[in-house]
This record gives C-alpha cells, sequence and structure tokens, in this order.
C-alpha cells in the first residue's frame, strides 16, 4: 500500500521533513565548495556561462514557438505540486526540458537548437522556460539543498528594470536578454513582475562543483532524491500533461 498517495497530508509531512534535513546540511556543502557560496555568484566562476550566453538569440527564438501555445503550457504546481504556495492559476508557467537530470525528449524536439545547448552543459538537472505573468509576485521560498546552484538565463525581460526584479537574501537582482545570472537558491528568495508584459528567463539548476568528499556527498544525496516523490511526481505529471496535449509534440 502506497500512503503517500493515500494520505496527502502525510506525503506533505514526509517532503516537508526531506527539505529541512537537506538544509541542516548546507555548511557541510558549503565547506566543499569549489565556488562561491554567497547568495549571487560570479559567472566567471562557470566556465561555460559565456557558450551558454552566445546561444541567447537561437533559445530566444525557438522560445517564439512556446510563447504561441501558451495554453498548452503547464503552470508550475500542475507539475509539481509542491510548489503550490507559490505558484498560483496560470500566472507561472514552464516548459521543461530537464527534470532532475531527466530529458523530456517530447519538449526537447520542439526547441532542438535550445536542447542542443543544454545536453552540453555540465551536470545539469533541470531546465525550463520560465514564464511569469504580468503583475505577479512569487513569495519568498527557499531551495531544498546547495548541491545544486541556480542559473537565469534572460530571455524575455520587461523594460523597465524597477518594475520587474529577483531578490536573493538581501541583493536585487535585474535580468537582461541573454546574460546569465547564477545564485544559490537555499537563500530566501523572491519575484517580483509588477510590468505590464511577460518575463521569461530559462531556468536551469546544475551540480555545484565540489570537492571529491563534497562530490561523492551531493551524487549519493541527488540519487536519493531522485527516487523520491519531490521528483517522481513532476515527471508522471508532465508525462501525463504531453499525453493529453498533442499539439506539444
Amino acid at each position: 500500500m502506497n500512503l503517500t498517495k493515500q494520505q496527502p497530508h502525510l506525503r506533505e509531512k514526509i517532503i516537508q521533513i526531506g527539505k529541512h534535513t537537506l538544509r541542516r546540511v548546507g555548511d557541510f556543502q558549503a565547506k566543499h565548495s569549489l565556488v562561491g557560496t554567497q547568495p549571487v555568484l560570479d559567472k566567471r566562476e562557470f566556465t561555460w556561462a559565456d557558450t551558454l550566453e552566445a546561444a541567447y538569440p537561437k533559445i530566444n527564438q525557438e522560445l517564439d514557438r512556446v510563447l504561441g501555445n501558451l495554453d498548452d503550457v503547464p503552470a508550475f504546481h500542475q507539475l509539481s505540486p509542491d510548489q503550490k504556495r507559490i505558484s498560483k492559476g496560470e500566472n507561472w508557467k514552464t516548459f521543461a526540458f530537464y527534470i532532475f537530470g531527466q530529458r523530456v525528449a517530447e519538449n526537447c524536439a520542439q526547441c532542438p537548437d535550445t536542447a542542443a545547448v543544454l545536453d552540453d552543459l555540465p551536470k545539469l538537472q533541470n531546465a525550463f522556460f520560465s514564464i511569469l505573468a504580468p503583475r505577479y509576485h512569487i513569495p519568498p521560498h527557499r531551495g531544498p539543498t546547495r548541491a545544486i546552484i541556480r542559473c537565469h538565463l534572460g530571455l524575455r525581460v520587461p523594460a523597465s528594470p524597477e518594475a520587474c526584479w529577483l531578490r536573493v537574501d538581501d541583493t536585487i537582482c535585474h535580468w537582461q536578454p541573454g546574460r546569465a545570472l547564477f545564485f544559490d537558491d537555499t537563500y530566501e528568495h523572491e519575484v517580483y513582475n509588477n510590468s505590464d508584459e511577460v518575463r521569461v528567463v530559462l531556468f536551469l539548476d546544475f551540480n555545484r562543483p565540489m570537492d571529491r568528499t563534497g562530490t561523492i556527498f551531493n551524487n549519493l544525496l541527488l540519487k536519493a532524491l531522485r527516487a523520491s516523490a519531490y521528483v517522481k511526481d513532476p515527471l508522471a505529471n508532465l508525462a501525463r500533461w504531453n499525453a493529453t496535449h498533442p499539439h506539444q509534440k
């Protein structure tokens, strides 16, 4: 009997305990990190940042197809119910290419140039077009583990920087088209889009560069995470979504 399916509150409690446990090992992970552990990181620490930015024109062009069929793109919480606190209605949509290391073949086929760029990135875990509606606020939240680092490549950015921004800890960040922004999502962060325009970034999670001890530890941690409902549910939900939205194929 699968108790987590029959008792959704128990499932949520288990996931919350898991997230709390992951955060407690953050200091150990920081000690073994080969890159900075501050909220916002210097892109020069990542050798592939320039390659990613150079691919901006073709990634942005393929985004047009996705935005032209936005009704066929799921909201974040429709894939990952654990995000329902920060994803409401149709305000935050996600077109996924990778989910915790698993390539989403159907979506990659829709954007082959983007997929080719992603396939060459080292230790990629998650990748998707993050599409934020006008006048939406993603409330403060924190990622579960320092095993990964987050990157946003700016694609469609509202004209007024004051109207659309990301706060990571005490740092206010503004996206720029074709520019990569790296940060540690275990720090509290939130997003405001107070403009009348859609904001889109290519959202990436990848393994934090670590020393040998840290790498062994993080590999074991990520393996356990991939075996959990936290990862399995979004994969299953996306498969069901794509099966019922044939013109996405």
